[in-house]
């Protein structure tokens, strides 16, 4: 049961950061910016995901 539960909440975490890495590639910002916040999100997934949350590039 634990497998499973772990499971499943990885996979939605993998699929949020997914989800982040589109809005930043599809966001305004400028080339470097968009590679910066690429390069957390993937290195630092979680921490990453919580500072593009509140400071990420927007729109």
């Amino acid at each position: 049961m634990d497998l499973e539960v772990g499971g499943i909440l990885g996979l939605i975490w993998l699929i949020i950061v997914i989800w982040a890495i589109l809005k930043v590639a599809k966001s305004g910002a400028g080339t470097l910016a968009k590679v910066l916040w690429i390069l957390i999100l993937l290195f630092f997934p979680v921490i990453g995901l919580i500072i593009w949350f509140f400071l990420g590039p927007k729109g």
